[in-house]
């Protein structure tokens, strides 16, 4: 099944990939300001939003389904789990993508001895949540994403408007994903990547502490990084205006 895509303005291809229980429709905002230099593309991954009835098996098979879709070349910009899912792109099929942006992002986001990241024991907890009530589970996740950050209720707000005026995922894309978040180090496969590399934060995320971005500096050390001071997990959101200037001048100078 084809999976729902949405594309806004003029100009070289941008493709942005939501995060985990979200869709598309996060990105609302954020076309509207860089469709005005980019043709925009926004994607609803399998089991999520309008892609409700479409199914993945694993990481590699969601890239594959974006790819058949997508602009033969384009930037990509992946939020959170769409930072795997962009960064996995990146890496397996370089020829299709000009650019690679990761937004509040790690190539491994399961926390184990040394490395920061989400502890085993949260991960488990979305996991067995979900056959509860996974639209309780959603809604705490994204409090955990704007906790800490000035502007939490509002963004909340935003996003709770934004992903719910599509429909819910199916447990089955959620727990997959999840699956991916506890599962998958793309760490050593960095050192690869031969394309601009640009790697957003917010110094206030719970979820990817910003230590995230000095430690991925090792493994990607020809990648640019920027820590939005006032976001959480959600800047784009938080700090609207200075993500999308971020993000038009990294494309401008890769091109």
């Amino acid at each position: 099944m084809a999976l729902h895509w949405q594309s806004q303005g003029q100009g070289p291809d941008l493709v942005l990939i939501h995060g985990w229980g979200m869709n598309g429709a996060v990105w609302q905002a954020t076309v509207e300001y860089l469709a005005t230099q980019f043709r925009v593309h926004t994607v609803d991954l399998p089991g999520y939003g309008l892609s409700e009835s479409a199914s993945a098996t694993d990481l590699d098979d969601i890239c594959q389904q974006v790819l058949a879709q997508a602009p033969q070349q384009a930037t990509y910009l992946g939020w959170s789990l769409g930072g795997l899912v962009a960064t996995h792109i990146a890496l397996h099929a370089p020829t299709r993508i000009e650019g690679l942006i990761t937004v509040a992002s790690s190539p491994k986001f399961a926390a184990e001895k040394g490395w920061r990241g989400i502890q085993p024991q949260v991960l488990s907890d979305f996991t067995a949540q979900l056959t509860d009530n996974f639209q309780k589970t959603i809604e705490g996740f994204m409090m955990l994403q704007a906790m800490g950050s000035p502007s939490a209720r509002h963004d909340v707000k935003a996003i709770k408007q934004q992903v719910f005026s599509r429909p819910m995922p199916n447990p089955q894309a959620l727990a997959l994903g999840l699956d991916i978040l506890a599962q998958v180090d793309l760490r050593a496969l960095l050192a690869d990547l031969q394309l601009p590399f640009l790697r957003l934060y917010g110094r206030l995320d719970g979820l990817v502490p910003k230590k995230v971005a000095e430690d991925v500096s090792q493994f990607a050390p020809h990648s640019q990084c920027h820590v939005f001071p006032a976001s959480s997990h959600a800047p784009f959101m938080t700090e609207p205006e200075a993500f999308c200037r971020i993000v038009e001048e990294f494309i401008v100078s890769s091109c």
